[in-house]
């Protein structure tokens, strides 16, 4: 549960493996990037910065090659 959440059910903190499933609060789409409820900053390429300061990698499925 992310502590100053105020949505019912609580957004998932920051640090937890689901924490993308917390709602967009502010989102710059001409800037590429969006807050979550739980201090999370996302962006287009799906990076993203908690909000300790790490960063987190893209993390985009990779598309299988055809056959």
């Amino acid at each position: 549960m992310c502590p100053t959440c105020p949505h019912t059910p609580p957004c998932p903190p920051a640090y937890a493996h689901d924490h993308e499933a917390a709602r967009l609060v502010a989102f710059h789409p001409e800037q590429g990037w969006g807050l979550l409820c739980n201090g999370v900053v996302v962006f287009e390429d799906t990076g993203e910065l908690l909000p300790d300061g790490r960063s987190l990698p893209t993390h985009r499925a990779r598309c299988a090659r055809a056959a």
